[in-house]
C-alpha cells in the first residue's frame, strides 16, 4: 500500500494536485473534512461524537479524526494507497497517524511538500476569494493570519517526517502541469 501526504500551506495547490494524483495513481483521497461530513451524514457513532464538538464550536479531537481515518482504511482493504490531504495538521496528529498505519502494517511512503512563497500564496488566495464568493478568502489580512497559523502549527509536521527522510520539496511556483510532472516523477521513483 502506497500512502502519500500532499503537504503545503493554504494556497499552494494541494487541492488541484490531489485530484490529478488520485486520477493518475488510483489512490483514495482522504480529506478529513470530507470524512467528517460523511460520518455526520451517516450518523455513525464517530459522526455523532464529532457533531457534539462542532455544535459547541470546538475542534473535533484528534482521537475522533484518527478513528474516522481508521474506518476509511478498513473500508478500503484493496486500495492501492491513500492520499492524505489536510491531515496531519500537527505533530501529535502525525504521530497518531504513524501509529495507526503501523498497526495496519503500513506507513507514510512519501511527503510531497509544495513550496510557494508567501506573497504568491496571498495573491492566489485573495484571487480565489474573488471568484469563490467567500469574503474571508478575499481578505488579505485574514490570509496572512492563516499563513502564520500554518507556520506555527502545521509546518512542524514536515520536520517530523524529515527525520525519517520522507519529505521531498517541490517548486509549487511553476505551472500546474509542471508541478504535477515533478510530483509524478518522485512518486514513480518511490513506487519503483
Amino acid at each position: 500500500m502506497f500512502n502519500l501526504i500532499l503537504f503545503g500551506p493554504p494556497g499552494s495547490g494541494k487541492g488541484t494536485q490531489s485530484a490529478k494524483l488520485v486520477e493518475k495513481y488510483g489512490l483514495i483521497h482522504l480529506s478529513t473534512g470530507d470524512l467528517l461530513r460523511k460520518e455526520r451524514q451517516l450518523k455513525t457513532p464517530l459522526g455523532i461524537e464529532a457533531q457534539q464538538f462542532i455544535d459547541k464550536g470546538q475542534l473535533v479531537p484528534d482521537e475522533v479524526v484518527i478513528g474516522m481515518i481508521s474506518s476509511a482504511l478498513d473500508e478500503n482493504p484493496a486500495a492501492r494507497g491513500f492520499l492524505f490531504d489536510g491531515f496531519p495538521r500537527t505533530v501529535a496528529q502525525a504521530e497518531a497517524l504513524d501509529k495507526l498505519l503501523e498497526l495496519k502494517k503500513s506507513s507514510i511512503a512519501l511527503v510531497l511538500f509544495l513550496d510557494v512563497n508567501e506573497d504568491e500564496l496571498i495573491q492566489r488566495l485573495v484571487n480565489r476569494g474573488k471568484t469563490s464568493g467567500r469574503s474571508d478568502d478575499a481578505d488579505e489580512s485574514i490570509q496572512r493570519k492563516r499563513q502564520e497559523v500554518y507556520k506555527h502549527e502545521t509546518l512542524p509536521v514536515a520536520a517530523h517526517y524529515e527525520k525519517f527522510k520522507k519529505v521531498v520539496h517541490i517548486d509549487g511556483m511553476r505551472g500546474i502541469d509542471d508541478v504535477f510532472s515533478s510530483l509524478a516523477l518522485h512518486i514513480d521513483k518511490k513506487i519503483g
